[in-house]
């Protein structure tokens, strides 16, 4: 239990402000887990997992007694989000059809669920900020209750295999970005500049491979 009761106290002292290790390492297994989505590798969910666990004890931070008390409810929440649908995608990436060349075959989202992906963000965040704001969440509440959303439906079209998903990230990451560096989340909101790039590149593979498809093996490990 040394080191898992070292991972979860340990701390980095930046001038004068103090980032938890667990956050650093957190964001870096979400890198390694976005990496592996982009290439399109089953391994990607298990590790992303990872990072969610270490993630949510960081954004609850009243809760974990951390030096930063500030709960980010709707980051929280979407860190058990994460995991419950990366069973449900990590389960879908490695149980494909018998014929399947790849764990997943990019594929541009119907003019219909794109329009119901835009009511869902919109519509979910306007039910959902007057609730974290009842239980407490860092304003704006706003903003919180659309990563939650967001993160939600970005991770479902991974695993359904939208190139569109790509773009809910993106969506995410500029309202994320600002909200984190204001409650001192520092180090996930600096992770949450580079995701930014990284979304837009992940969505420009993607559609390349839409357009051109991989002939790779199915990879599940």
């Amino acid at each position: 239990m040394g080191i898992v009761r070292w991972l979860f106290d340990a701390q980095l002292v930046i001038g004068d402000q103090t980032v938890l290790w667990r956050e650093v390492i957190g964001n870096v297994f979400g890198l390694l887990s976005a990496l592996g989505g982009m290439r399109r590798k089953a391994w990607a969910w298990p590790v992303g997992i990872v990072g969610n666990a270490l993630l949510f004890t960081v954004f609850m931070g009243a809760l974990f007694d951390t030096p930063n008390p500030v709960n980010l409810l709707g980051q929280a929440g979407r860190q058990v989000m994460f995991i419950i649908v990366s069973v449900y995608g990590w389960y879908r990436w490695t149980h494909r059809a018998d014929d399947a060349t790849t764990v997943v075959e990019p594929h541009w989202a119907s003019w219909r669920t794109r329009g119901l992906l835009v009511l869902a963000l919109v519509g979910g965040t306007a039910v959902l900020t007057p609730v974290f704001r009842a239980l407490g969440s860092y304003e704006p509440v706003w903003s919180d209750a659309w990563i939650f959303v967001g993160s939600l439906l970005a991770t479902w079209g991974m695993a359904k295999g939208w190139v569109e998903f790509w773009l809910i990230w993106v969506a995410v990451d500029l309202v994320g970005v600002p909200l984190l560096f204001s409650a001192g989340y520092y180090a996930s909101g600096f992770m949450y500049v580079f995701y930014g790039v990284f979304t837009l590149t992940g969505f420009f593979v993607w559609m390349h491979q839409r357009v051109r498809p991989s002939v790779a093996p199915v990879v599940v490990g």
